[in-house]
């Protein structure tokens, strides 16, 4: 993909806190546009947007929170859908698009790209048919609209990859219904953001539709195969002639990344083929897609960037408040995230964090993580002597008790990356958002890579202490916090 930039213009994006709309917001800023992101939460971009890009508040069920967001635009990228809102999920959507085609038509916006799912017919999901709809309801105004229909995406982080990856590192013996054999066509993420680009430099022309996949024709099952050769794991696939899509959603929930009503839904949709029957995009948008051995290599050697660059929330249903995830699998790796809101500034929020491990200590039960380095010496490992070389301001690379500090941002990003013996691989990390009309919000978030089942093992073995422990540590930081903010003692 051509990474030079081009000339200035003034680009909206929609969905810059989602997966693919994220990445697109990263090539967007490297093409040296004039971009401007809407979001529902603008806190949630904090720290992730170029210094020159423009974050606007703007809900896309409130017709009036638009008018800014399209003023003086030319381009807008329309990434939003609502697969895992629950029921009604349908009309949202549809209300959604008809806000957002009034207003771009008031606003006198040249061109829409929009990322729908390719599939054919009339028997359509729910999902699919939506899909569809927003489409043609985007293009209902008279603003040209660029329709991009897309199957799978092959990407550390997106859906589907993490529903195939889960399975195969998880079970040696697959149980399989039908629809792991229903042909689909593909696309790389590196390949997507390439089509989209190219999509929003297209002169405009009505209501456009584009179909977009790799070179291969393919299914799930294939893919799990594929998925399975590379990593060099031996897996049986056993078909059975029914499981329902619950029964498969309920299925898919105890073993891989989704929770049942995302997992329904994305069933529902698999079950229809998915694969390119309009040629020509390709040639039209000048982008030549890699097959899928390709795809899931590069998805494979980007994961630890992916860890790098996205946050584990960018994977979750987005919601209004903060959530708190424990114990939740995301793909090979486990997440225990947890939130605590408190009415002081990011900064005054932060001032725990910054100071945590070495004298300091972690905030809650001391010795037990005393403990923890004195076994991780018994195993060879560094322990907790390390301490700390600065009380009070960390740098990346800095060794801390145990941990490494991996990415530092003041008053609003530590992450420390574990260097004691551990099956698998481990972060912890706090970060601090301002929450809309004062105070802040802490997000403490711990990572484990397990390395087979014996990683697993040692994570499901540790986690009830994780609750004490992660827990109180939060609840530590936050008296530190109002203490310290207050001039009095924490204790």
């Amino acid at each position: 993909m051509n990474q030079e930039p081009t000339s200035p213009t003034s680009v909206l994006l929609t969905g810059a806190t989602g997966y693919v709309g994220g990445r697109l917001m990263r090539r967007l800023e490297l093409r040296g546009v004039r971009l401007r992101c809407l979001a529902r939460r603008p806190e949630a971009l904090a720290g992730k947007v170029a210094p020159e890009t423009e974050v606007v508040a703007g809900d896309l069920l409130e017709p009036a929170s638009l008018d800014e967001a399209l003023e003086g635009v030319d381009l807008a990228f329309y990434l939003v859908h609502s697969m895992g809102a629950g029921e009604g999920f349908e009309a949202r959507d549809a209300e959604a698009a008809r806000n957002f085609a009034q207003a771009a038509a008031d606003e006198g916006v040249r061109h829409l790209v929009y990322l729908g799912g390719l599939a054919h017919g009339d028997d359509l999901s729910d999902h699919l048919r939506s899909r569809h709809e927003v489409g043609q309801l985007l293009a209902s105004t008279g603003v040209p609209v660029t329709e991009l229909r897309a199957s799978i995406v092959l990407g550390s982080g997106s859906l589907s990859f993490e529903m195939v990856r889960a399975l195969v590192e998880r079970l040696p013996v697959m149980i399989c219904p039908r629809w792991v054999d229903v042909e689909a066509q593909p696309i790389a993420i590196e390949d997507l953001l390439a089509c989209l680009l190219a999509a929003g430099e297209l002169e405009p022309a009505g209501h456009r539709v584009l179909e977009v996949g790799g070179v291969d024709r393919t299914s799930y099952g294939e893919l799990m195969r594929e998925y399975a050769r590379q990593r060099g794991l031996r897996r049986w696939m056993i078909r059975v002639p029914v499981l329902t899509p619950h029964l498969s959603s309920l299925w898919l929930g105890l073993v891989t990344p989704l929770y049942a009503r995302v997992g329904r839904a994305l069933i529902q949709s698999i079950r229809h083929p998915s694969v390119v029957r309009e040629p020509g995009a390709e040639e039209l948008l000048g982008v030549a897609c890699r097959g899928v051995r390709a795809g899931i290599a590069a998805a494979l050697v980007r994961e630890d960037q992916e860890l790098e660059e996205t946050r584990w929330s960018d994977s979750l249903s987005s919601g209004t408040q903060p959530r708190t995830w424990a114990g939740v699998r995301f793909g090979n790796r486990l997440v225990d995230s947890r939130t605590l809101e408190l009415d002081l500034e990011p900064a005054e929020a932060f001032a725990p964090i910054r100071r945590i491990g070495g004298e300091t200590g972690w905030y809650a039960f001391d010795r037990l993580w005393r403990l923890r380095g004195f076994f991780d010496l018994l195993v060879g490992g560094v322990g907790v002597r390390r301490g700390r070389r600065d009380p009070e301001h960390p740098a990346v690379g800095d060794a801390l008790d145990f941990w490494r500090v991996e990415a530092y941002e003041p008053d609003r990003l530590l992450r420390l990356a574990a260097e004691m013996r551990l099956p698998g691989r481990a972060w912890l990390e706090f970060e601090v958002e301002p929450r809309e009309g004062g105070g802040s919000t802490i997000r403490q978030t711990a990572v484990f890579d397990p390395i087979g089942l014996s990683g697993l093992a040692y994570w499901y073995a540790v986690f009830p202490l994780h609750g004490f422990v992660f827990r109180g540590m939060l609840a530590g930081i936050g008296r530190a916090a109002r203490a310290s903010a207050s001039g009095t003692s924490a204790d």
